[in-house]
């Protein structure tokens, strides 16, 4: 689905990734984690185009990505951000129809499709008229998957979506994505700070470290086999936590 070749970003005199490869396999849950500044973000970012590349080659479903479209590539692509941006003047019905409107769907779909998304997430019917403010963090960041996951993409990015969320919303979303995941089986990529989310989450996981990728295995390979002493140490104070069923 998703292949990176050699793939690097210069900022200035900082190299922020550098010659990264790896496979991201169709239907697969990848994670991406490490410290902040280790280039997750970044990588993510070069998957739909909104930082491009300096070197290296990006395969999307067997295309160069210099061959789409950039306003195209990102309308075929859910992406979940963590600061959630939802259009505060918008209503969550609005918010949640921007993709699909701008791919040309007709209203009566939209609508249908919203309200039984809506349900999958267990919120109210009547919060499609309520304007973002009106919600709590973590029902504004289900509003922002519903947004990303709507229009049916083969491919949903995920940038740290859950870490400025109190822990029970946090724990409450992951396993929101889980299911999603499972019932959509689009790919996922997502980034995270955080060990345990990684785990948990993971098919398999790429540990970044100043913008190298230390190892990308599963997460029982990582913690039973690092790859070097970094891995062995950011992966050191947790258990494997495995996914909830």
């Amino acid at each position: 689905m998703i292949e990176l070749q050699d793939v690097s970003k210069h900022y200035a005199d900082k190299i922020a990734v550098r010659n990264v490869s790896m496979k991201i396999h169709c239907g697969e849950f990848f994670v991406l984690v490490g410290e902040s500044g280790s280039g997750k973000t970044t990588l993510l970012k070069m998957l739909n185009g909104l930082i491009d590349k300096d070197g290296g080659e990006i395969i999307i479903a067997g295309k160069n990505s210099r061959e789409y479209n950039k306003r195209r590539l990102r309308l075929e692509m859910g992406y979940v951000l963590q600061q959630i941006a939802l259009f505060p003047n918008m209503t969550v019905a609005e918010n949640i129809a921007l993709i699909p409107a701008l791919k040309g769907w007709d209203k009566k779909r939209i609508s249908a499709r919203t309200r039984e998304l809506l349900q999958k997430v267990q919120l109210p019917l009547d919060y499609l008229t309520r304007k973002p403010a009106e919600l709590s963090g973590g029902e504004q960041q289900r509003i922002g998957i519903l947004r990303a996951i709507i229009a049916e993409p083969k491919i949903i990015l995920m940038d740290e979506p859950f870490s400025a969320l109190d822990p029970l919303s946090r724990l409450e979303l992951q396993h929101l994505i889980l299911q999603i995941h499972r019932e959509f089986a689009s790919t996922i990529v997502f980034v995270t700070h955080y060990v345990e989310e990684a785990l948990k989450l993971g098919d398999r996981i790429g540990v970044m470290k100043d913008g190298i990728l230390q190892q990308l295995a599963t997460p029982q390979t990582i913690l039973q086999q690092p790859a070097n002493d970094y891995v062995l140490r950011f992966f050191q104070p947790v258990e494997a936590v495995g996914r909830t069923e």
